[in-house]
């Protein structure tokens, strides 16, 4: 009986050891478990489930936010120190870290990387544009006195005329009553002194023959016509009113028997030797564009002919609507085949420079800054804040923050943003 008990005694006090060492055994298993994988939505990273499956937003298939061996990982970092922790996750750009994704992911992912080269930097752009009057070409016929238009010599619009053209002739009363008293200044003049000296009048000292023929100059007449008039004496009933410049009316007022005063614009007359082209131009575009720079012009009506021209002038102000800003270029028209309204395609050049270039396509502009990922190789892709200089066609060129030679991603950048910023606050929280 005796020895009984004593057996009882040391099988309980043996199953109590195994008890208590199972137990201690399974807390410390606990411990050093992995933690528990988290998944989300490649395309909303701000969904979070702890079980795979697909995203109830869009569809796509959850991936995990951990890749393998990342318990290792945080578990050989949890024996660092804190500084020797923060140095390893940081990637340089505040906000992000680096990501690593397996190759299987990248390829359904659609990850694409291309190589930032030195290139040259062609910085000519292409614009279009609308060809338009010279402003300063064109010039406005009026009469400097009343009076009724008698004779019609160009009678309709679009007609090209040369300089010293007759367009009208015009009957005032006034014009002809001055006429007069400048004949009769000339036969007073002739008979006071033969010779043709100055006829003054007594006790004045103004000169009548110059006075009267003052007058009708200032009301326009030529001195071939004030000539011809003191050699045959005899006042003209009717002025021959006389195209300025050579070139095209664009607007006619005159018709047959109409009453003229100064206000009347009876004719518009253009030349188009030159003209203008007004080209918009994007603000992004406002730094590779200076007056007098050279410029290139194309129609689509005259294919394979170039016309050379300059830029004149820049708007100081900006379309609201288009956002763009009004580049006035000169270009010379001898033949007149460039007509006003008609649509041309323009090629501003640049500056020639060669520097290090990267796709448009591998920039995430934050607004505050512009974030590039630099493929590393095995599946890493680091963040890098670069500084851009001139964007000449679809290409940026980057001054500061890639090397030469570094591979870039320029395809589902925007899904490593994601993955990098969600990667970025969870290792800050945690």
């Amino acid at each position: 009986m005796k020895n009984f008990i004593l057996g009882f005694l040391l099988a309980a006090v043996l199953c109590a050891g195994g008890y208590f060492a199972y137990m201690h055994w399974r807390g410390n298993a606990a411990t050093t478990a992995a933690p528990k994988v988290m998944y989300h939505c490649p395309m909303h990273p701000t969904y979070i489930s702890d079980k795979p499956g697909d995203c109830p937003i869009c569809g796509m298939k959850l991936v995990p936010i951990d890749q393998p061996g990342a318990s290792e990982a945080h578990g050989a970092h949890a024996n660092m120190p804190d500084a020797a922790q923060g140095t390893t996750a940081s990637s340089g750009v505040s906000g992000y870290a680096p990501v690593t994704i397996s190759p299987e992911r990248i390829q359904t992912m659609g990850i694409t990387v291309t190589e930032a080269s030195r290139v040259e930097l062609d910085q000519s752009f292409r614009t279009f544009g609308k060809v338009a009057y010279d402003e300063t070409r064109v010039h406005h016929v009026h009469t400097r006195f009343d009076g009724y238009i008698e004779h019609l010599f160009v009678n309709y619009t679009g007609q090209y005329v040369k300089a010293g053209q007759p367009l009208f002739s015009v009957y005032s009363p006034d014009l002809y009553a001055t006429q007069n008293e400048y004949l009769l200044a000339l036969r007073a003049r002739d008979q006071r002194d033969p010779t043709g000296a100055k006829s003054v009048a007594p006790g004045s000292s103004i000169d009548l023959v110059a006075a009267a023929r003052e007058r009708l100059a200032l009301w326009g007449i030529g001195d071939a016509e004030l000539n011809d008039l003191e050699q045959t004496r005899k006042a003209s009933r009717d002025l021959v009113i006389s195209s300025p410049v050579s070139g095209y009316v664009t607007g006619k007022l005159a018709v047959h028997g109409l009453k003229v005063t100064p206000a009347d614009n009876l004719y518009d007359i253009v030349d188009l030797s030159t003209v203008w082209v007004l080209a918009d131009i994007y603000e992004v575009n406002l730094p590779f564009v200076r007056i007098g720079q050279p410029a290139a012009m194309t129609l689509d009506y005259k294919p394979g002919r170039t016309w050379r021209g300059r830029v004149s002038f820049m708007d100081p102000t900006v379309d609201p609507v288009t956002r763009t800003v009004k580049a006035r270029l000169e270009f010379a028209n001898p033949d007149g085949e460039l007509k006003p309204e008609m649509y041309v395609h323009i090629v501003l050049g640049g500056a020639r420079a060669t520097g290090i270039a990267i796709p448009d396509s591998a920039v995430i502009a934050t607004g505050e800054r512009y974030i590039v990922f630099v493929a590393k190789g095995e599946g890493e892709f680091e963040p890098r804040e670069v500084v851009l200089g001139a964007r000449v066609r679809n290409m940026y060129e980057v001054k500061q923050g890639i090397a030469e030679g570094e591979k870039v991603v320029t395809g589902a950048s925007f899904l490593l943003d994601s993955e990098s910023k969600l990667k970025a606050a969870v290792s800050a929280g945690s």
